[in-house]
């Protein structure tokens, strides 16, 4: 994925199911939902001891872009991407990571919350960002504010965004798509989640 954008990515589909794996048993078929219900774009949180299998379970479902979520480190960068992750998604931005990323030139989308975040990252050649918790950070309106000084960025809300919420956020213009874990619901079969997917892919 090397030579695929992180705005490509972020433009594959309008939500990015944010996924929280327990069990790596279970990844290919989560996956192949999610892609039946035209959701291709997958991220793996590194929350469980699972999530390093599941990228690679997940990785084997033909259509798929598995990346992998909550990076914190440069260990856990070395670890997402032997597990073959092909975007990163990490829940702020530090130089030290950013700069590891950006070198590497695997599609990162870094979480930002302030002025400042989004000059750090624009230090970095950075331009696209997850707005992240997009709720409780101020919600659209904290975005748009945001997002005036800097008309270059491009943003993926993510926290707290729900099924009924993400048509407004992807209703401005600078919102690439949304993030979200209402696609994956615990205990869901996997033909809901195929139906909730493809609910989800209908919304831009």
């Amino acid at each position: 994925m090397k030579d695929v954008t992180i705005e490509t990515i972020m433009r594959t589909s309008p939500v990015i199911p944010v996924l929280v794996i327990d069990d790596a048993a279970t990844a290919r078929a989560l996956a192949e939902a999610l892609v039946a219900g035209g959701l291709r774009v997958l991220e793996v949180t590194l929350r469980t001891a699972a999530a390093l299998d599941a990228i690679r379970e997940m990785k084997q479902v033909p259509g798929a872009i598995v990346g992998a979520g909550t990076v914190v480190s440069t260990g856990q960068f070395d670890d997402v991407m032997d597990a073959g992750a092909e975007f990163i998604v990490s829940p702020g931005l530090t130089e030290t990571l950013g700069r590891v990323v950006v070198d590497s030139r695997v599609p990162f989308l870094p979480g930002i919350a302030t002025a400042g975040d989004i000059m750090r990252g624009y230090d970095l050649g950075l331009r696209h960002f997850k707005f992240f918790p997009a709720e409780t950070s101020g919600g659209l309106k904290a975005l748009k504010a945001l997002a005036a000084p800097f008309h270059e960025a491009q943003f993926c809300p993510t926290g707290g965004i729900t099924e009924a919420s993400a048509r407004d956020w992807l209703a401005f213009e600078k919102v690439l798509c949304v993030g979200g874990s209402w696609v994956t619901p615990a205990g869901a079969a996997m033909a809901d989640v195929e139906a909730k997917a493809r609910a989800a892919a209908n919304l831009r």
